[in-house]
């Protein structure tokens, strides 16, 4: 039996691959994680300044009794994870994604013979350039409704890196 922490590692593995490959993109997992980078998400023909652009992720799994509201949510991110998220002197950009889902485990899925439903859905946020914090074991992060992470927002996001933005 896997430990909870392990089912929402997975979990959030598996949505961010189901968003990637409805949207045509790579990911792929770093043989070690030691800069806060789970998977890196590339592309090819884009157009733009760069045609294979490419985003590195650090994912995590925020489980929440009800859906987020109207502003979003706050995600208590670890210090490390957010120094080293927030640097700039980088070439891919980095997010944060959180996949948020129901407080139960048996809540996360629904499934019939027509469909498979996937309770709640994934966020990003970026940290570039954030400034220092004082805080020494996390930092509340801000994650607006709007940054919801699906197969058309992670394909605008890769065509902004294509692009320069």
């Amino acid at each position: 039996m896997l430990y909870i922490t392990q089912q929402q590692e997975q979990f959030s593995n598996a949505y961010l691959l189901a968003v990637a490959t409805i949207a045509g993109l790579k990911l792929a997992k770093p043989g070690v994680d030691d800069d806060s980078i789970d998977f890196i998400i590339s592309g090819k023909d884009f157009s733009g300044t760069y045609s294979r652009p490419q985003l590195d992720i650090q994912l995590k799994c925020h489980m929440r009794r009800e859906a987020i509201g109207e502003d979003g949510f706050t995600y208590p991110l670890k210090i490390k994870n957010y120094n080293d998220l927030r640097v700039t002197d980088i070439l891919a950009p980095r997010l944060l994604i959180v996949v948020v889902v129901p407080d139960q485990v048996t809540d996360w899925l629904a499934q019939s013979d027509n469909e498979a439903r996937i309770k709640y859905c994934g966020y990003w946020q970026s940290m570039r350039g954030m400034g220092d914090t004082q805080n020494t074991s996390t930092v509340s992060i801000s994650i607006p409704r709007s940054h919801r992470l699906d197969a058309d927002s992670l394909t605008d996001l890769m065509q902004r890196i294509a692009s320069g933005e």
